[in-house]
């Protein structure tokens, strides 16, 4: 895996990050934002376009990035076929996270985010099985932090609340701010931004964070928990 050949410099200098879905919403800002903070970052998605247009706008900012193509869905991508939403959210992040390993265990230090979603807390109805695979990612981060500790490597868990992103348009269509908003955010009073999802992964990725693993933070703008 080869860089751009940019300096690189920032709290996560010498540091290599892989982005799944990275080419829009949450997924793009996690990527831009970790490349400015220095990281050398791999972007993917299931689609070659998708990949060259996010990798040349960020390249286009000076940044640190290379792309691959990884359809999680087509077996000669990932050696699987992956035929349920359970496979995508749960099955698919665990078993890439096994063959990025050996590579994380030999730079040392690592760091590992899953990405779940406010509702593994508050279930969205026609949402359906996506909720349950959400929850199974709070599981899984706690796991996972047990398991690869001894290795040196942490794992957390983003949980975003509704972040204004193609894939939220299936709840906020047809509702009102106010309808979208309450009675979940409490402060600010908005709809997030993808931006918002990314400074927190950035630090949970750098040395500030070294001594925090296991977590499922949430970026709703309100605490679904006591």
């Amino acid at each position: 895996m080869s860089s751009s050949g940019i300096q690189q410099k920032g709290v996560l200098a010498n540091r290599v990050a892989v982005v799944t879905g990275a080419t829009d919403g949450i997924g793009f800002a996690i990527a831009r934002r970790l490349a400015q903070d220095g990281a050398h970052v791999v972007v993917s998605s299931r689609k070659q376009q998708n990949v060259d247009r996010a990798v040349a706008v960020l390249q286009g900012e000076g940044l640190s990035v290379t792309g691959t193509v990884c359809h999680v869905g087509k077996a000669e991508d990932r050696e699987r076929l992956v035929a349920t939403i359970l496979d995508v959210n749960v099955k698919a992040p665990a078993l890439l996270l096994s063959q990025l390993l050996p590579h994380m265990e030999n730079r040392g230090n690592g760091s590992v985010i899953l990405v779940s979603s406010i509702a593994a807390y508050m279930p969205h109805v026609p949402l359906g099985v996506y909720n349950v695979s959400k929850t199974a990612l709070l599981g899984l981060t706690r796991t996972l932090a047990l398991e690869l500790a001894p290795k040196d490597i942490r794992v957390n868990c983003l949980v975003p609340g509704v972040i204004k992103t193609n894939f939220s348009k299936v709840v906020r269509t047809g509702r009102t701010r106010a309808e979208i908003l309450t009675p979940t955010v409490r402060v600010p009073c908005r709809i997030g931004q993808p931006e918002d999802c990314a400074g927190i992964v950035s630090f949970l990725c750098s040395p500030d964070a070294s001594y925090i693993t296991g977590e499922n933070i949430v970026v709703a703008g309100f605490s679904p928990r006591l």
